[in-house]
């Protein structure tokens, strides 16, 4: 079940995209706005972190949140994350374990997980293609997260659930590179084809480009281990 935070965002994003709040307008202030949505402030700030990561709104310092239309200029200006964790340090976490995850998947899935994975990959895209980033970017955590359930080992299972907030802020800000949207989608199906023809070093292999490919759409580097 959706969480207060992601239905917020999803109705201001639905402002957002209809016109109700153009780009370059500032958001009413928080009071306002909780009420208006009838959430608290710590459910709409949330809502507002993801919908920054998607690149849909900016907040500035003593002026308030404003929608804008793309990413940010450098990796520099991106959003600050869970715990204040550096991007590209989140991306060299998820470098050591997610290839582990998707090789094991591919060795481990069956047939019930690997029709979920095509489920959740049928809904990313129809979210894609209604511009539907709040929905699109949990279709992506959800994959990701079903392939270290399907790695069958519960400590990368554990690890890869420990820093979901991680990853879930790290999977929206690809996004915000509009002219790039679909190719999360494009690379999770080079994955999924992998797991399902049971080829672990195809799914390491996807699964490592699939990273290095987000996190240069967002301008960032990190050291490969």
């Amino acid at each position: 079940m959706p969480s207060l935070a992601n239905i917020a965002a999803q109705t201001l994003q639905r402002r957002i995209l209809d016109g109700h709040y153009p780009a370059g307008s500032a958001l009413p202030g928080q009071r306002e706005l909780s009420e208006n949505l009838g959430i608290s402030r710590a459910s709409l700030r949330e809502a507002i972190s993801m919908l920054e990561a998607l690149g849909l709104l900016r907040s500035q310092a003593g002026k308030g949140v404003f929608v804008t239309a793309g990413k940010p200029a450098s990796a520099a200006d991106l959003p600050a994350g869970p715990s204040a964790m550096p991007p590209a340090a989140i991306f060299q976490m998820r470098y050591v374990v997610e290839p582990a995850n998707a090789a094991l998947a591919a060795r481990q899935a069956g047939p019930e997980g690997i029709e979920a994975l095509r489920e959740c990959m049928l809904e990313m895209q129809r979210a894609l293609a209604a511009s539907d980033l709040v929905t699109a970017a949990d279709c992506d955590l959800r994959f990701h997260l079903a392939l270290a359930e399907l790695s069958g080992n519960p400590a990368l299972t554990a690890l890869t659930e420990h820093f979901q907030a991680h990853l879930a802020y790290s999977l929206r800000l690809p996004f915000a590179d509009r002219s790039h949207i679909w190719q999360p989608a494009d690379e999770h199906n080079a994955i999924l084809a992998a797991v399902a023809a049971g080829n672990a070093s195809a799914a390491r292999k996807a699964m490592q480009q699939h990273l290095n490919s987000a996190a240069g759409r967002v301008g960032i580097t990190f050291v490969k281990p």
